[in-house]
C-alpha cells in the first residue's frame, strides 16, 4: 500500500516538473488573457455589490454567504492583478471604492440577495468552463478549477438558502414515462401546423432558465432607474426591465398554455429608495453584463428546442436585447466609461504609419 502512494507521489512529482519545464517561458493565449481581463472586471464589480449588500443585509445566514462572495472575488482580484504585474500587463481600473455609496439605504431585500448570488454563480459556471477549455498555461487551469470548485458551494449554499426561505424557482415536474417511444408525427417541430404537441422537458427547462434571468434582470433593472442620476439613464434602465418583463410574460404563456406555472417574480424584493447605492458606471456596466448573460441563454436555448414557435420567440428577443445591449455599449462610451479590452495588433495600421 505504501509502494503504491510512493509511487503514484513521484509520478506526480514528474508530471509537475514536465508541466513547469515546458510552461516557464510560455506566454498567456489570447483566450487566456481576455477571460482573465473579463473576470477582473466582473470580480471588482461584484465586490462593490457586495460591499453594499454587506452593509444592509439583515439576516446573519444571507451575510455569511455574501462574505463568502466577497472574500472570493477580492481572492480572485488579488491573483489576476498578481499574474498581470508578472507578465507586464496593465491591471484594468476597473471598479473600486468610487463606484459604491457607503450609508446609501438598502436597494434589495434580503431574499433577492440571496437569488442574485445564485443566478450569478449559473451564469458565472458557464464562463469559467469555457475559460478552462481554452486555457493551457498550467496556472490558469489550476485558477479556473479552483474557480468551479467555489461555485459548486455558492450553487449549493445560495440554493438551499432560497428552499429555507420558501423562494426556491424549481422546474416543473412532468409525469414519468411509461415506455420508450419514438417520434411518429412530422409536426413534432412544425412552425406551420396550428396544432402544437406539449412542451419537452428540455423546452420546459431552458424556458424557465430564462424567466429566471430575466426575473433578476427586471428587479435590478427596476433598483438601477429609481436610483440613476439622469433622466437618459433612467429611461434606459426602465426599457431594459419593460424588455424583461416582455420576456418573462411571453414564455410564461407558453408554460401556461400547458397548464405549467411560472417562477415567482421578484419584483416585491426591490425598496423603493431613489438614493444611489452604485455609481451610473457600475449599474450600466451590470446591465451590459445581464445582457450577455441572457443572450448566451437564448443561444443555447435555441439549441435544445425542438419546436419552432419557440425557436422563433427567442430569436425576435436575441435581436431586440442586441439592440438594447448596443445603446448601452454607446452611452457607456460616451461617458467615457468602457474600458477598452485586450485587442490583436493591427497589421494594417502598422503598415501604414511605420516607425
Amino acid at each position: 500500500m505504501d509502494d503504491s502512494k510512493n509511487q503514484s507521489s513521484e509520478k506526480d512529482k514528474k508530471i509537475e516538473s514536465q508541466i513547469y519545464e515546458h510552461q516557464k517561458h510560455l506566454k498567456l493565449n489570447a483566450a487566456e488573457m481576455d477571460d482573465l481581463w473579463s473576470n477582473y472586471m466582473g470580480d471588482s464589480m461584484f465586490s462593490c455589490v457586495f460591499e453594499h449588500l454587506l452593509e444592509v443585509v439583515k439576516d446573519e445566514e444571507i451575510k455569511d454567504l455574501l462574505l463568502f462572495n466577497q472574500s472570493l472575488s477580492k481572492r480572485h482580484i488579488n491573483t489576476i492583478s498578481e499574474l498581470f504585474v508578472k507578465e507586464g500587463i496593465p491591471v484594468p481600473a476597473a471598479f473600486g471604492s468610487s463606484d459604491v455609496f457607503k450609508g446609501a439605504p438598502r436597494l434589495f431585500e434580503d431574499v433577492l440577495m440571496v437569488f442574485y448570488v445564485q443566478q450569478m454563480a449559473i451564469g458565472a459556471f458557464g464562463q469559467y468552463t469555457r475559460a478552462l477549455s481554452t486555457a493551457i498555461r498550467q496556472d490558469v487551469i489550476n485558477f479556473y478549477q479552483q474557480g468551479i470548485r467555489e461555485l459548486n458551494e455558492v450553487y449549493e449554499r445560495s440554493t438551499h438558502l432560497l428552499i429555507e426561505k420558501g423562494v426556491i424557482m424549481k422546474t416543473p415536474n412532468i409525469p414519468y414515462p411509461k415506455r420508450v417511444e419514438f417520434v411518429d408525427s412530422r409536426y413534432f417541430n412544425s412552425f406551420f401546423t396550428v396544432k402544437t404537441r406539449p412542451l419537452a422537458g428540455l423546452e420546459i427547462k431552458y424556458l424557465n432558465l430564462n424567466i429566471a434571468t430575466n426575473t433578476l434582470g427586471k428587479a435590478l433593472m427596476m433598483g438601477f432607474a429609481q436610483t440613476a442620476s439622469s433622466q437618459k439613464l433612467r429611461n434606459y434602465f426602465k426599457n431594459g426591465w419593460q424588455l424583461s418583463d416582455k420576456q418573462i410574460k411571453q414564455y410564461g404563456g407558453i408554460l401556461a398554455n400547458d397548464n405549467i406555472s411560472s417562477p415567482a417574480l421578484m419584483d416585491p424584493h426591490v425598496t423603493d429608495s431613489k438614493v444611489p447605492a452604485f455609481s451610473d458606471k457600475l449599474m450600466l456596466y451590470h446591465v451590459a453584463i445581464a445582457n450577455q448573460l441572457g443572450m448566451e441563454n437564448i443561444g443555447i436555448s435555441m439549441s435544445r428546442t425542438f419546436r419552432h414557435d419557440i425557436f422563433a420567440k427567442y430569436a425576435k428577443f436575441f435581436g431586440e436585447i442586441g439592440l438594447y445591449s448596443n445603446q448601452g455599449q454607446k452611452m457607456m462610451i460616451s461617458n467615457g466609461w468602457l474600458e477598452q479590452p485586450l485587442l490583436a495588433p493591427d497589421r494594417k495600421k502598422a503598415v501604414r504609419n511605420p516607425l
